[in-house]
């Protein structure tokens, strides 16, 4: 039995927090949002991001990172990610020399450029502590909170550079409903749960413009192929971008409507402006953020992504969708491959 302290009470927060908690681990969750905790504490129900789903006797609210932290044997940060560095510096007084500690928020940093892993080594090393970094671990993979905290079947990979840990956080989530693989490609499934936002809104898009099956599958699959010219990049391995946390990811994300990026596109493809699009979602939109955070990444890295530009430029109000449309669709002709 492991103690868990839990930052951020989202969906997907509460949802990771019910598979450890079936397991008998005893779990601490916090968030920044007080009112939210104390509901939570009183229905033992995450009305406002997971309805429907009861809180494990397991799962104890809790009021400030210090009593999710303290003790804990993993501390999992399910923030967003434009939020990761402020809860994770807010944490490290708490935070167990000898924790694991999980990041699930799929994003690139704006301003910085940096995957979630990359701050994380950047405060580590102004800490005089990188070794750290052996016990970080990303989880990701196609899993929406809503069917995750319905104990629906549901397949993800845990990614460390230090491949012990990594196996001990799947050991930690392996049920009957929840399974794990391992990766030791820490960039490539950051990258590939980042950038298939990106490609979500822009499937939302289409589909809100009326666009069908074709316009969407051809979205995805170019969408997929830009994402992995920038991995390979950044020191990817190309092999992540065709497993769970790459094209799995990409799978789900552009064709459920529990997807908040696809169905922020879809507002946005049927005439709804982008801020009016994320305000009606009520949710944090990642895709919004990374679009932008990409798109200079990629400037900055010398690598095309037509797609990613044209979504940059629509969700920013700088261009209509339908003219990226006619955009994309009016490039120079070229060979696949």
């Amino acid at each position: 039995m492991k103690t868990v302290g839990v930052i951020g009470a989202g969906s997907w927060g509460t949802a990771l927090a019910t598979v450890i908690a079936d397991k008998g681990n005893k779990i601490r969750i916090y968030d920044v949002d007080e009112k939210h905790l104390k509901s939570m504490e009183k229905y033992r129900e995450n009305i406002n991001y997971l309805p429907g789903v009861q809180l494990s006797d397991n799962i104890k609210i809790v009021y400030s990172s210090e009593e999710a932290c303290t003790g804990a044997d993993v501390v999992l940060f399910s923030a967003p990610a434009q939020h990761f560095r402020s809860a994770l510096m807010a944490a490290l007084e708490y935070l167990p020399d000898d924790a694991f500690f999980i990041n699930v928020a799929k994003g690139i940093e704006k301003g910085t450029h940096k995957r979630m892993s990359e701050i994380a080594t950047e405060v580590f090393e102004e800490l005089g502590t990188p070794e750290k970094m052996d016990r970080y671990v990303v989880l990701s993979g196609p899993s929406h909170a809503e069917e995750v905290g319905r104990r629906l079947p549901t397949t993800v990979a845990t990614a460390s550079r230090c491949i012990e840990s990594a196996e001990a956080i799947q050991d930690l989530f392996m049920t009957d409903r929840f399974r794990v693989y391992t990766s030791d490609d820490v960039t490539g499934v950051e990258l590939g749960g980042a950038l298939k936002n990106i490609i979500a809104l822009g499937a939302g898009i289409s589909d809100g413009m009326g666009f069908g099956d074709n316009a969407k599958a051809a979205l995805m699959t170019r969408g997929l192929a830009e994402i992995t010219r920038l991995g390979i990049k950044l020191g990817a391995k190309p092999e992540t971008f065709a497993g769970l946390t790459g094209t799995g990811d990409l799978i789900v994300t552009c064709t459920s409507m529990h997807s908040r990026n696809r169905r922020c596109g879809i507002m946005i493809g049927e005439g709804m402006s982008p801020e009016e699009a994320v305000e009606k979602v009520g949710m944090v939109v990642e895709g919004m953020h990374t679009a932008e955070a990409a798109y200079e990444l990629a400037k900055m890295s010398g690598v095309e992504m037509p797609i990613t530009d044209a979504i940059y430029n629509v969700t920013n109000g700088n261009i209509k969708a339908s003219h990226a449309v006619e955009a994309l669709m009016e490039r120079r002709k070229k060979a696949e491959f």
